[in-house]
């Protein structure tokens, strides 16, 4: 990691946020459209400017829900960059300063979970992405991990998402760093963000490496569940297993970095 570089992307990514901050305050998006606009045209610049390289393999879906392994708060800038979209997330992000409320503003759908009545309110939330023609993203292992494996699916807000009756789809992410780096940083522990890792640190350190690459597929088609809603963990399993597909990955599966 380069102390210089992540010094100076760090000031380049604060210039990001203050020329979309002032975007939100001057333009006040109103439809969900716009506000998913929005963020993919931020999370473009941010990607294109910090020097981040994504390949896609596949297309992303024009609508319905699409869940994915969750491996750092880089995902979210992927796949935003990649096409307009909602997310799901957990409800505490709303307190983070700036990015709560630059997440609030772009449309995000929030879960806070152990309340009650919150998966009626994520499932109302993604009804109404879907029916402004908008995918919605979320990532059903509900945390984050170094990618050596997938951790069990919940099945909560994939439940929801079956009832809406929109396609689901599946998608894997996952990252490298360019050949020849003898820096001594991993993927595992540098790129994905997982654990009990500081944020601040974390990101300052990522936005020193050089030559960070992103991967995403999606698949052909959405999944067909071999049931209904009600039986909601054999969903989740097959869903684990089709995002597990596109990797290579499964369950307890170590991979190298």
């Amino acid at each position: 990691m380069s102390f210089f570089r992540a010094l100076g992307r760090s000031v380049q990514l604060v210039g990001y946020f203050v020329v979309a901050g002032t975007e939100l305050l001057v333009k006040r998006p109103a439809t969900r459209e716009a506000r998913a606009d929005w963020l993919h045209r931020f999370c473009a610049r941010a990607v294109k400017g910090l020097g981040l390289e994504i390949t896609v393999i596949g297309a992303f879906p024009k609508r319905g829900a699409v869940i994915s392994n969750h491996l750092s708060y880089v995902d979210i800038v992927v796949f935003a960059a990649l096409h307009p979209c909602v997310f799901v997330s957990k409800a505490e992000i709303m307190e983070w300063p700036v990015v709560g409320w630059m997440t609030t503003m772009s449309g995000t759908v929030y879960v806070a979970r152990g309340h009650g009545g919150s998966a009626m309110k994520a499932r109302k939330g993604m009804q109404a992405v879907v029916d402004a023609g908008l995918p919605v993203v979320f990532f059903p292992e509900g945390t984050t991990t170094n990618g050596s494996r997938l951790l069990k699916f919940h099945s909560g807000l994939l439940a929801q998402a079956m009832e809406n009756g929109a396609p689901i789809t599946a998608a894997h992410i996952q990252y490298s760093l360019e050949a020849g780096d003898k820096s001594g940083v991993t993927v595992a522990d540098d790129v994905c963000y997982w654990g009990d890792t500081k944020m601040l640190p974390h990101i300052f350190k990522f936005l020193g490496l050089r030559g960070v690459r992103a991967e995403v597929r999606f698949a052909e088609r959405p999944i067909v569940f071999s049931s209904d809603v009600l039986h909601r963990k054999q969903a989740a399993m097959e869903a684990q297993a089709a995002v597990a597909a596109l990797g290579d990955v499964f369950e307890h599966q170590t991979l190298s970095t």
